[in-house]
């Protein structure tokens, strides 16, 4: 199934990209999605954690929340640049990292990146060193909202 999966999205993401109709372009574009889905069999790198499929209802939910978080983010972090009243508190903090996978740590990892006003510095030994730019942000990575609802491959793979 994961080949079937793999092999609709390169071909969809290769039709999308060029755009082209013609029965010939179509067949070539098959052809080279074939000897793609070929060739990465052949040197087995399509394994569970590089091509998480499973993962794929769960992580769109995941999206959306992340992308909602990142917006909140962003206008608290331009209300702390135009508003003088609203300091500063930059602080390092150490996360729990409940993770379980590889792959689990570092979607959350990257998460906590990608949320403005708190960058990943450090991962190791099960816990994540965080800076982040406020108070609010530090409390609101520690109370482990964003842990418990980013994805995690061995919880989905039972």
């Amino acid at each position: 199934m994961r080949i079937i999966i793999a092999a609709v999205l390169i071909f969809a993401f290769w039709f999308v990209l060029s755009g082209h109709t013609e029965l010939w372009l179509l067949l070539l574009g098959l052809a080279s999605t074939g000897l793609t889905i070929f060739l990465s069999r052949r040197m087995n790198i399509m394994d569970r954690e590089g091509h998480p499929f499973h993962l794929t209802t769960r992580l769109l939910r995941y999206f959306l929340y992340l992308g909602k978080e990142i917006v909140i983010a962003n206008l608290g972090v331009v209300k702390r640049i135009l508003m003088s009243g609203r300091t500063i508190d930059a602080q390092i903090i150490q996360v729990p990292d409940n993770k379980k996978t590889d792959l689990g740590r570092v979607i959350y990892a990257n998460s906590i990146t990608l949320t403005p006003g708190t960058v990943t510095m450090e991962l190791a030994d099960n816990k994540i060193k965080v800076h982040a730019l406020s108070k609010e942000s530090a409390d609101k990575l520690q109370s482990g909202c964003m842990a418990n609802k980013a994805p995690d491959d061995e919880e989905l793979s039972s």
